[in-house]
């Protein structure tokens, strides 16, 4: 059963989530009522009303003060602008009324009509949905195509996976989590999209060879007539199944319950906001615990993971670093109701709170690595934070386990690493980098050195000036090895010049 109702403004954040909107500051919480969706122009006069959510278009700048201190008057829910700035956070703060940024790239008119679709449609079904990527796969099972499902902002939510070859648009979609413009465009022009949103007619789009675009399938998902979503399915190596079509239209009227679970339910894109907003200082701690139950005043933890994936398809990388998030939530949530996870910059970051002063975070990490290892057959390493006091000190956590992690991409072929496991390595590896970045600091004589001299001269340092070492471990004569360290023009008998000739053949 669908109704319209009231949704709060937490409910807005998670379904338009951190791909389309940051929030700023919220001095009323998050459980304010949004009532509707309105257009604020700073030529108009102000027409605004409690409970709205305001889009400042055309408004940048000291030309959005007004219009915040008119939408706080009028007890608006938020308002939203496309540049934020300290001013208007002070004046939003001021007005009572939270402050949206929208991303430069968002068009107004898409985020408009996702946050109306967010207002007027829930439902009270409480059936509990299963993974949407699975659902993907399903269908690609019984179209014998290659699926993605996108929203109505053409964001993919979920797709399966092909060892077919995908096209561009796929291709493209997939890395950019949404549909590159130039296509979606030429899909508007060819009329696609008023058909995806008319009904349930299953669309069939042809082949376009220049534009690198194979063959598909669309069907639109609805509620009654408000659209969701769409389901795309492209024919891979081999053409799709006869049934296609109609297991198309059986899996979009699947989908739309799965869709709108979605937007009315906490979901893990607003718990990933969440854990973004803390560890880069954009959230307090005490906001961050009330959101996911937690006690902020408990230790707390940072674990960072990484897939160590070989050159190759990009497409197949993103594939294996969303399989590999959805596994960690799992274990982490199994581990910790209130756990919180979070993609950013290729890693994935896990935050574990309300820890006890001897928990086995080892135990659990290592846990998770084996497990992905096993199930994405691809290499995958962890780094563990230090326990921290507490839940405002996760940042702290967070530096540390990114500074492991980075030296275990470097230099380390670990899976699972604490700082102190590799306290000597971490802060080698990280004058390495810093040697890397600045050549004025370098020895030029070092970096002159050819592979074979270089190579003996640290196997000589690395044995602490032990010649019969050093040789034994390069598989020559002691002679040899004798022979070639004269050839360097280095007085090897200075303890700095050894330090600064070992730190610099490292980074080789």
């Amino acid at each position: 059963m669908y109704d319209r109702t009231v949704s709060s403004l937490r409910h807005v954040l998670i379904a338009l989530g951190d791909p389309l909107v940051e929030l700023q500051v919220a001095p009323r919480g998050l459980e304010v009522d949004v009532r509707d969706v309105v257009i604020m122009d700073p030529d108009d006069p102000p027409d605004v009303a409690a409970g709205d959510l305001a889009l400042l278009i055309g408004a940048r700048g000291r030309a959005a003060l007004p219009l915040i201190r008119a939408a706080g008057r009028a007890k608006a829910a938020a308002v939203a602008v496309k540049e934020s700035s300290q001013a208007l956070v002070q004046a939003a703060t001021d007005a009572g009324v939270a402050l949206l940024e929208v991303r430069p790239e968002v068009r107004w008119g898409h985020l408009e009509s996702l946050a109306k679709g967010v207002l007027t449609i829930t439902t009270d079904d409480g059936e509990v949905l299963g993974d949407l990527f699975a659902l993907a796969q399903t269908i690609a099972t019984l179209t014998g195509g290659i699926v993605s499902i996108e929203d109505t902002a053409s964001r993919v939510l979920a797709y399966s996976r092909s060892s077919d070859e995908v096209d561009e648009l796929r291709r493209l979609s997939i890395l950019g989590r949404q549909g590159p413009e130039p296509y979606l465009k030429m899909l508007r022009e060819w009329g696609v999209y008023n058909l995806l949103r008319s009904g349930e007619e299953v669309v069939r789009i042809d082949e376009r060879p220049e534009l690198g675009i194979r063959r598909r399938i669309a069907v639109g998902i609805h509620a009654g007539q408000q659209p969701l979503g769409t389901i795309w399915v492209q024919e891979g190596d081999q053409p799709l199944t006869e049934q296609a079509e109609r297991a198309l239209l059986g899996a979009a009227r699947v989908t739309a319950p799965h869709l709108i679970q979605q937007r009315n339910q906490p979901t893990s894109r607003f718990r990933e906001n969440l854990l973004a907003a803390l560890l880069t200082g954009r959230m307090d701690a005490v906001t961050v615990a009330g959101q996911i139950g937690a006690d902020p005043k408990k230790p707390a933890a940072v674990v960072v993971f990484a897939v160590r994936s070989a050159e190759g398809d990009r497409s197949e990388h993103e594939l294996r670093r969303a399989e590999m998030t959805g596994l960690i939530s799992v274990h982490a949530a199994a581990y910790r109701r209130s756990a919180l996870v979070s993609e950013s910059g290729g890693r994935t970051y896990v935050l574990l709170p309300d820890l006890a002063p001897n928990a086995q975070l080892l135990s659990l990490t290592r846990e998770i690595v084996t497990t992905a290892r096993r199930h994405l057959h691809t290499a995958v390493q962890a780094a563990v934070g230090s326990t921290v006091s507490t839940l405002d000190d996760a940042q702290i956590s967070r530096q540390e386990a990114e500074r492991v992690l980075d030296a275990m991409a470097r230099d380390l072929d670990a899976e699972v690493a604490t700082l102190a496991d590799v306290r000597s390595q971490v802060l080698v590896s990280e004058i390495l980098a810093l040697l890397q970045d600045n050549p004025r600091i370098r020895d030029p004589r070092i970096d002159a050195l050819d592979p074979e001299l270089a190579k003996s001269l640290l196997a000589y340092l690395d044995a602490l000036g032990d010649v019969r070492a050093a040789a034994d471990r390069l598989h020559v004569h002691p002679n040899t090895l004798r022979y070639r360290l004269k050839r360097i023009d280095l007085d090897l008998d200075d303890p700095l010049v050894r330090l600064i000739a070992q730190l610099q053949l490292r980074m080789r």
